[in-house]
């Protein structure tokens, strides 16, 4: 009898032996008893039984997407890649080397270098013997790789995915998995020279964009901490409250002010006093105001921060961006690592925009200075001084996505320059051949995949796909040895030779 192919081998083979077995013999050797004997067959017979059995429906659950991600159709990637292509043209036009990372670090590399958001880091299950978690962010990772390869100088720049576990806001696109594109210049140089090339790097790509008007916030985490001391802050507090103050682009003074004294326990005078600094903002006049402080010129660092921003406006008026630049003293960016100057952009709501749905994305590209953190990782603390920015190309795809539909603007999904057709029966072999010339010679083509199309059809789909040209061979072009080339939006054809192809369509393309 021959084996059941969907019933185990050992199962099928114990049952036969049961049941080939005459009533009454015993094997020899054998010491079970009847009942026993009984109980296998049983067993066994159970066994086929729910091997036999149909297999139950499965229990019903929703095909989706991980909380927090999405996936992207071919019409979102064309405009995905068209921001990403614009940005990296951006960064290799100012020097930077592409570097990538892995999309996981050992779980002590991330601990404590982002403050109050380390609770949000995702860690792994442990596989070999390794504590691990997804990276938060590429800033870290590269302050890693430059102290594990003892670089001392580097201009660079990183495009990949990282991961945070938080609430998603889908509608002002925050995600749990997201793309950060990164800048970064590594090294020891004079004063504010590369800050200043990082803001400039800032407006040329949210210019190109043509996102609409922008603002970028200026503000130094050593004036902060300035700020803090002399408004009588403990030092113990002053990330605490540094990420409090983080807050007031979301919350207003008065809610910021209540986290500080109820949740923090700073004392309500100085919140105040807090309170009469971090609401001012400005442009290089307001640096001036702030050197006439007497209180905050005592404290070292607020006044080396002070000089410094003065010393970038120089710059930046230079390089023709200040008026975009404003110094807002109620910038913080949470994150520990930062050291000294950091800023933000944001977009402005302008009346151009009004017939267009309000969507608060927050700022679309943020950065500062982070001297010490690969110090962090060199076991000798060698510094190395580091300064960066981040596109925020998540939310400025979310901008994008909101306008085309609000326009109604149609995206081509595919770059096919040509398209060969046959408007005759068995011409398959003639357009295989055709199309590897085509492609040979580095044309984007294509053809259907049948033997024998409708010439209609083939024409349709050139028109929905916007398919510039295309190659038509049937009977008469073959004998003759020319080919015709149709331009789809004229529907215009002319005649060429068979061997002038190639030249006529790279003519046409460029």
């Amino acid at each position: 009898m021959p084996q059941l192919g969907f019933l185990h081998g050992r199962a099928w083979a114990a049952l036969l032996g049961q049941l080939r077995r005459p009533p009454g013999a015993v094997c020899i050797g054998a010491v079970h008893s009847h009942s026993q004997g009984q109980k296998s067959l049983q067993a066994a017979e159970a066994t086929l039984a729910s091997q036999l059995k149909p297999h139950k429906e499965k229990s019903n659950f929703i095909i989706k997407t991980p909380k927090g991600t999405r996936d992207f159709s071919p019409q979102q990637m064309v405009v995905r890649e068209k921001i990403l292509d614009m940005v990296i043209s951006c960064f290799k036009r100012h020097g930077a080397k592409r570097l990538d990372t892995p999309a996981f670090e050992l779980k002590e590399m991330l601990t404590e270098r982002y403050g109050e958001d380390s609770g949000l880091i995702y860690d792994l299950k442990d596989q070999g013997g390794e504590l691990l978690s997804l990276r938060y962010d590429l800033t870290v990772p590269f302050a890693r790789y430059l102290a594990m390869n003892k670089v001392k100088k580097m201009k660079r720049y990183h495009v990949g995915k990282v991961w945070r576990r938080e609430s998603p806001t889908i509608a002002q696109g925050r995600y749990r998995e997201f793309c950060q594109c990164d800048f970064d210049i590594a090294g020891h140089f004079d004063p504010m020279i590369p800050d200043a090339e990082c803001l400039k790097i800032m407006c040329e790509i949210l210019s190109g964009l043509q996102l609409g008007d922008f603002l970028i916030k200026v503000n130094d985490r050593r004036i902060l901490d300035g700020i803090f001391a002399v408004c009588g802050v403990p030092e113990s507090k002053f990330h605490a409250i540094c990420s409090s103050v983080d807050k007031l682009d979301k919350m207003s003074w008065k809610d910021v002010r209540h986290e500080m004294v109820a949740k923090k326990g700073l004392a309500p005078e100085v919140a105040d006093r807090i309170g009469d600094y971090v609401q001012c903002h400005g442009g290089v006049s307001l640096v001036e105001h702030m050197f006439q402080d007497p209180e905050l010129c005592q404290n070292k660092q607020a006044l080396e921060g002070l000089g410094d921003l003065k010393l970038l406006f120089d710059y930046l008026t230079l390089f023709g961006i200040a008026e975009k630049v404003s110094f807002d003293l109620s910038l913080a960016r949470g994150l520990d690592y930062y050291t000294g100057v950091i800023y933000e952009a944001v977009l402005l709501q302008t009346p151009a925009q009004a017939e267009e749905e309000t969507l608060n994305v927050g700022s679309v590209a943020a950065g500062g200075r982070y001297d010490g953190l690969v110090g962090m990782f060199d076991p000798r603390g060698h510094k190395v001084p580091c300064v960066g920015l981040s596109i925020g190309v998540e939310r400025i795809f979310s901008i994008v996505e909101q306008r085309m539909k609000t326009f109604g603007q149609k995206i081509r999904t595919i770059e096919t320059q040509v398209f060969v057709a046959t408007p005759q029966k068995n011409f398959l072999r003639e357009r295989l051949k055709l199309i590897a010339e085509l492609w040979d010679a580095g044309i984007k083509a294509e053809l259907m995949y049948k033997n024998n199309p409708k010439l209609l059809t083939q024409l349709h789909y050139c028109e929905d796909m916007a398919i510039p040209l295309v190659v038509i061979i049937g009977e008469q072009e073959l004998k003759e040895g020319f080919i015709k080339l149709r331009s789809v939006a004229s529907r215009e054809e002319v005649a060429i030779k068979r061997e002038n192809l190639v030249a006529e369509v790279q003519r046409r393309l460029s």
